[in-house]
């Protein structure tokens, strides 16, 4: 059932959601292991090969095996539910992560790590997705039903629940490689993700309900990517996955340039500093201006603070602008989830969500390479090209293609196999 809410929503009535909580807590302790992966697997394989390069190309096949699988991961959940998918999950990519580290500290040749890389990527638990479709089914958002104003706020809160995670995890990741182990890093993620993981699966009262699927020939239409407002969004995503990667690998080649190390996990907290502080901004405010319009101006901001990354040579400097860069991030995050609420009908909208974090992995897994070769041949300075390249691109297209972000008219197929939807104002 819909709740309530006044004309002001905010994060005291979006937190006494009924059953918000039994979701929310085992959702953020599942999805803290995410944050930690790739910065994990570029410590560790840089530590064993001394290669950035090579540590960006491992860590970028597994961004592409999970920007690959977890569309059809959140395609299952929306099918068989979360439980049936998650549960199996966590244990591949427990197991699969153990087998990477294994290699890595065994110096197995890179086509080895590459090869246990591909399990590690496809089995991320998608739980972000998932907790963003929990709130979708118990705030009532519907086909032919009026959206609880509260999604804006859910989208906001779960847009600074992701940045805390990213706070913590690069962090920690860090500490423990640099001051435990190479691989503490890698073997606390893969702990985590299990015993997050099955603690979430077991909440079963605020698991969507499960859609029937389509039968006969609308089956293979029944995908969230059919919609065009969603391919719009994978590509603007995929360019704040290249900040995301590009700041990673980026960052760790400069502290390291440097001489100070230790400095990564801080400059990259700041740097997700920014976009968790941006995202409680974006939830508190009562917006008079539609998620399509503040979308752009998010990305352009994004695009234009990327811009100077390359230029910077000093800790303070970089922390700054890395912090305005964070800034940026989370309006074009939280707009791009809302406007999913908008354009697509709650029977494929897990799937939506994670063809948007799986955009953002495939984004990172691109930008992790790229920046990684770069850092290797030109110093670090030239990796954080990478963010301005991949934010100019997908601004360029959210430009042209900005009126396929707008919601079909009164009875028209949203896509085909996948329900009809009301308008809602986007602008």
């Amino acid at each position: 059932m819909a709740s309530t809410v006044s004309d002001r929503p905010g994060y005291g009535q979006l937190l006494r959601t009924p059953g918000a909580w039994t979701f929310l807590l085992p959702g953020f302790a599942a999805r803290q292991p995410f944050a930690m992966l790739t910065i994990g697997i570029v410590l560790l394989v840089q530590h064993t090969t001394g290669s950035y390069g090579s540590a960006g190309a491992v860590a970028a096949v597994t961004g592409v095996a999970m920007a690959l699988f977890a569309p059809q991961t959140g395609k299952l959940a929306d099918r068989f539910g979360q439980r049936a998918v998650l549960l199996p999950g966590v244990l591949v990519h427990a197991a699969s992560v153990s087998a990477l580290t294994a290699l890595a500290l065994a110096d197995a040749p890179l086509w080895a790590l590459f090869v246990a890389a591909v399990p590690t990527g496809a089995s991320v638990p998608q739980v972000g997705p998932m907790v963003r479709a929990r709130w979708a089914a118990v705030l009532g958002a519907a086909p032919g039903r009026e959206a609880s104003p509260l999604l804006s706020t859910a989208a906001a809160f779960e847009s600074v629940t992701d940045e805390f995670t990213f706070v913590i995890g690069p962090v920690l990741a860090t500490a423990l490689c640099t001051g435990v182990h190479p691989a503490a890093g890698l073997a606390t993620e893969a702990a985590l993700t299990l015993a997050g993981g099955l603690i979430f699966a077991a909440q079963h009262r605020t698991q969507p309900a499960v859609r029937t699927a389509p039968s006969g020939a609308d089956r293979r239409h029944a995908s969230a990517l059919s919609v065009p407002g969603v391919r719009v969004l994978a590509v603007a995503f995929l360019g704040i996955g290249a900040v995301f990667g590009g700041m990673q690998v980026s960052l760790t080649a400069f502290a390291e340039e440097v001489g100070r190390p230790g400095v990564n996990g801080l400059l990259y907290g700041v740097f997700a500093a920014g976009n968790m502080l941006a995202g409680i901004a974006c939830g508190a405010i009562a917006w008079k201006s539609g998620p399509r319009r503040r979308l752009l101006v998010g990305y352009t901001a994004l695009t234009l603070t990327a811009s100077g990354l390359w230029a910077m040579h000093s800790v303070p400097l970089l922390a700054g602008l890395g912090l305005l860069v964070g800034l940026s991030i989370a309006p074009a995050l939280i707009s791009g989830y809302t406007l999913v609420e908008a354009l697509v009908p709650g029977s494929a909208r897990t799937e939506a969500f994670t063809w948007l974090t799986g955009s953002v992995a495939l984004g990172q897994a691109a930008a992790v390479t790229v920046a990684g070769r770069l850092a290797d041949a030109h110093g670090a300075s030239t990796g954080f090209l990478v963010p301005l390249v991949g934010t100019v691109l997908a601004l360029i297209t959210l430009m042209t293609l900005r009126s396929r972000l707008s919601p079909t008219a009164p009875g028209r197929t949203v896509a085909r196999g996948i329900g009809h939807r009301k308008p809602v104002t986007v602008d």
